[in-house]
């Protein structure tokens, strides 16, 4: 589908406008065009030809004629138009935690500045803190976003990259004489960001199956073609491509490449020095004694050939995985049975209680629960007491309505600034699952998030903390919390925490799930879902999980739903 596509133009024209000084009305109507497109399961193009797009929520008749220029041309001119007028790297300052459109205009017409580098120079002259708006913290707080965008700059999130390379890879698979293709690299060990994509074929002709790869439909440039490896780069948004390699083979190899090509570095540092030990060679092409291939057309022969057993792509990173000596079986998205974090059209959500639970059964889940915001997540349609109250009714109805899934009542609260719930506790008792999170004052010295989130734990009537650290990836980073401490008092007043499989969040980290794990703390894998289709992010949070080396016994929501809810009870009781 194009959506993604035209709601990011969209949201770039707002931007733009937004920095050209354009009024809020405009503006407002392009970002919320820009939501409708985004969460609406439908390819737009379809709705277009069938000239239904002014019934959609916030696109009006101008809005629509923009979505039909797209699908008919793949632009929009007034994006182009936009771009004219401003320094092409001066959106880019958007990308900057602290920087919104309106101080990136003051920037523009005060000081000339129209990307990064100006802006840094101009901080490094103490010319920005003299503007009206800024100041001394606030130049301080766009340093270190200036740093931490810089830090992650180039890489993609594996939200973005996976889909990309699923398709292109199913692409090849239909190509004649084509007998596997697989993707490698830090995108097949389930890495939250990636530099590129590597995807390794065998076939039995090279040069029309690299003649395919250069032609797909996606692809931006050819930066190389060639009848063993091709490079191209496909669109990914907001100006950035992303690159896509291609190796040819051959199937006799075919595993000793993709070991060798999915690393990472460390980990195949250990393979290699194994060989050694054994009088053996290992590259890319095999495993040999001498000039003998003894392995290589599976990684299994490889591993087994070093008395190894085939580790799982995502644990491959030298972390201990050549310490144990029987790797655990690892979690797979077949294990789980529901999701307990979600939202519906009461609060920010695009589904309804209904909508939401019959997605859930088309993916054989058991059990949902039902987690709108509470009444201080205004932005997002945050439910008052009154609401609440009334949104419990609705849950429990339709958990008694629809039949095939256990519809549970829950509410994801704030955790407020001196670390007390959003909701009162006879509120959050009326629930069956109660998620807490933090939303707001994530930096600065007013309340220390460590200290919020031990006395969200502490609460009798929280279940699990929700995106635990508040980082959005590549966007803002984590919050400054002592997980040791976080961690220790989870494990001791049964208080699950959660892996957000969000691809913008993955949050626990990998790293902090082996924390976890190692501290005895129950985990949930969430999607945090806003509309059904985003139950597919499942995957990504199961990669995370398996990176942190958990099994399903590590994880609350592959259990059946009366041993979840007696988990529950346990510390309510």
């Amino acid at each position: 589908m194009i959506n993604g596509e035209i709601a990011s133009a969209f949201n770039r024209i707002a931007d733009l406008m937004e920095i050209s000084g354009e009024s809020g009305f405009r503006v407002n109507s392009y970002r919320r065009a820009a939501r409708t497109i985004k969460a609406h399961a439908e390819d737009l193009a379809v709705v277009a030809a069938e000239g239904r797009l002014t019934t959609l929520d916030g696109v009006g008749k101008s809005s629509a004629e923009r979505i039909v220029e797209f699908v008919e041309t793949g632009t929009i001119g007034a994006l182009a138009a936009l771009q004219e007028t401003l320094p092409a790297a001066l959106p880019d300052l958007l990308r900057i935690q602290g920087l919104g459109p309106k101080k990136i205009a003051v920037l523009h017409s005060e000081l000339g500045i129209g990307g990064v580098d100006d802006l840094k120079a101009a901080i490094e002259a103490g010319a920005v803190a003299g503007l009206a708006g800024f100041g001394v913290q606030s130049v301080k707080r766009i340093s270190e976003g200036i740093s931490f965008l810089e830090k992650s700059g180039g890489r993609t999130p594996l939200g973005i990259a996976w889909p990309i390379a699923v398709a292109m890879a199913e692409s090849l698979r239909g190509w004649p004489g084509v007998t596997r293709v697989e993707i490698a690299g830090s995108l097949r060990r389930g890495a939250e960001t990636i530099g590129d994509v590597d995807l390794l074929c065998a076939c039995d002709e090279a040069d029309p199956v690299m003649e395919a790869f250069v032609s797909q439909e996606n692809v931006q440039r050819v930066l190389a073609k060639g009848s063993t490896k091709s490079s191209v780069t496909v669109a990914i948004g907001n100006g950035r491509e992303l690159q896509v390699d291609l190796r040819v083979v051959p199937a006799g190899s075919f595993g000793a490449a993709l070991q060798y090509f999915t690393g990472s570095k460390e980990h195949n540092v250990r393979v290699r020095e194994l060989a050694v030990k054994r009088n053996l060679k290992l590259n890319e092409y095999g495993l040999f004694d001498g000039d003998v291939q003894i392995g290589g057309e599976t990684e299994a022969e490889i591993y087994e050939s070093l008395g190894l057993s085939c580790f799982p792509p995502e644990i491959r990173e030298d972390r201990g995985e050549f310490d144990v000596d029987v790797t655990p079986s690892l979690i797979t998205i077949d294990d789980i049975r529901g999701d307990l974090h979600m939202h519906t059209v009461a609060s920010d959500g695009k589904g309804t209680i209904e909508e939401m639970a019959r997605a859930a059964m088309e993916r054989g889940y058991e059990y949902i629960a039902i987690t709108d915001h509470s009444k201080s997540s205004v932005v997002a349609g945050g439910l008052s007491v009154e609401r609440m109250k009334q949104h419990i009714s609705d849950i429990r109805a339709a958990d008694v309505r629809i039949h095939g899934i256990r519809i549970l009542v829950g509410c994801e609260c704030d955790i407020l600034m001196d670390g007390s719930m959003d909701y009162p506790d006879d509120v959050l008792a009326d629930c069956d699952v109660v998620v807490a999170s933090i939303h707001t004052g994530m930096t600065g010295a007013k309340a220390d998030p460590t200290d919020r989130l031990l006395r969200a734990i502490d609460n009798r009537y929280v279940t699990i903390i929700g995106h635990p650290t508040g980082r959005l990836i590549n966007r803002r980073p984590a919050m400054d919390i002592d997980m040791g401490r976080v961690m220790s008092a989870a494990a001791a007043s049964h208080t699950a925490m959660e892996i957000n499989a969000s691809w913008r969040r993955l949050d626990l980290k990998d790293l902090h799930v082996r924390q976890a794990i190692e501290t005895g703390v129950m985990l949930t894998i969430d999607t945090d879902s806003h509309h059904m289709s985003q139950f597919d992010q499942m995957g990504y949070g199961i990669r995370t999980a398996r990176r942190g080396w958990t099994t399903a016994d590590h994880v609350l929501n592959t259990r059946e739903i009366t041993d979840v809810i007696d988990w529950i009870g346990q510390k309510r009781g």
